[in-house]
């Protein structure tokens, strides 16, 4: 008899996150998993609703291999067969598994540029994003124990912690600070070697509570596109493309990153990131991190991007929901926390602190704080 936890979490990802109903496709797809109890248990439940599970495993080694050879041809002819499928589901459930984090990490930029491109963008961006239910999430073994410092088992306990909170109480407690960002017009944010300024007036306020992520915890939006100024210093260790990076640090002008430095890791292959398209070197979101099961990083975006009393900005492609009009082939989450054990911070609104060290100065939000 499987964990009962994963059952709980089939449940949420096929009745909350996707919503699944009777008749409609659903595409598990399955990278590097190790254990298979969450993706049987997922087409178990989708048949017996009487939808349609479709399963697709995949490697990132021959993913690698894929890349390092790729050619636009190649990409487009297999976005071309990736996309045929996607348009004909209704819902996607990704499920990545942490073998290798780093398995990309020699692919030439200028390859993952090309699959960005010409698979990333038509097939994610454009298809599964904009007309399907969606949800992607990681799932735990030892390499994402090693990432987070812990043993397997305390690992797998904090895991379904954070993966199984109560979403529908989650998505209550997030509806006042959304109602707060929707009034808001100007956003300051200080900290330890930070002071940025940009507006987000005009721009929608998304809340996301086990929606479209797992685990979830976040309200997002995006800055008015030119009017990012000031720099920031990102204190999440973060990976993007296979390359690991720290304390990356991003100056502004009139939105656009017009420096860019790190403390570890490739810098030429960091400005190449920036320097993917125009839209690369501008911001399309902006969000705090709401999740109070999660509060240190681990290299893993989306566990990362969700601990309470962070923030994550996003050089990239702007989302639909809350879009400023940024369109890029790249989307990356770049996290600073603000907790006093992280060197702390300031947000404010409209000249007034909204949090400060990571915690909410209203005790209506206080629900959201670290625990």
């Amino acid at each position: 008899m499987p964990d009962p936890r994963w059952e709980t979490l089939a449940e949420t990802l096929i009745r909350h996150s996707t919503r699944l109903k009777a008749g409609q496709t659903l595409l598990i797809e399955c990278v590097d998993l190790e254990d298979d109890t969450l993706p049987r248990l997922l087409v178990h439940k989708a048949s017996r609703l009487g939808a349609i599970p479709l399963v697709d495993l995949k490697r990132a080694s021959i993913l690698r291999e894929l890349l390092r050879e790729a050619t636009e041809p190649q990409l487009r002819a297999w976005a071309e067969a990736e996309s045929f499928r996607m348009d004909r589901v209704q819902a996607y459930i990704a499920l990545r598994g942490s073998r290798n984090i780093s398995e990309l990490a020699d692919v030439p930029a200028d390859r993952m540029n090309l699959y960005n491109e010409h698979f990333m963008r038509p097939v994610h961006f454009e298809r599964r994003i904009k007309n399907t239910r969606w949800c992607v999430l990681r799932l735990p073994g030892p390499g994402m124990a090693q990432q987070a410092g812990l043993s397997t088992e305390a690992f797998e306990d904090f895991y379904f912690e954070a993966c199984n909170v109560d979403y529908p109480r989650l998505a209550k407690a997030l509806k006042p600070l959304a109602d707060r960002m929707e009034a808001a017009r100007d956003v300051h944010i200080t900290g330890p070697d930070t002071d940025l300024r940009f507006s987000i007036a005009g721009i929608p306020v998304v809340p996301c509570a086990g929606e479209m992520n797992i685990p979830d915890g976040e309200v997002f939006t995006a800055p008015v596109r030119e009017s990012v100024e000031g720099h920031i210093r990102f204190n999440a260790p973060t990976i993007y493309q296979g390359a690991a990076y720290d304390g990356i640090r991003l100056v502004f002008e009139a939105g656009r990153i017009v420096e860019a430095t790190c403390e570890a890791g490739d810098q030429d292959r960091l400005n190449r990131i920036f320097q993917a398209d125009e839209g690369a070197s501008y911001v399309g979101e902006w969000s705090l991190g709401c999740n109070p099961k999660i509060q240190k990083p681990m290299r893993d975006i989306l566990f990362d991007e969700k601990i309470a009393g962070s923030f994550h900005l996003t050089p990239g492609n702007a989302y639909d929901e809350a879009d400023n009009g940024n369109r890029s082939k790249i989307h990356w989450d770049l996290v600073q926390l603000q907790t006093p054990e992280y060197g702390g911070g300031t947000i404010s609104f409209d000249g007034q602190p909204i949090r400060v060290d990571g915690r909410f100065v209203d005790e209506e939000l206080s629900p959201l704080d670290p625990e």
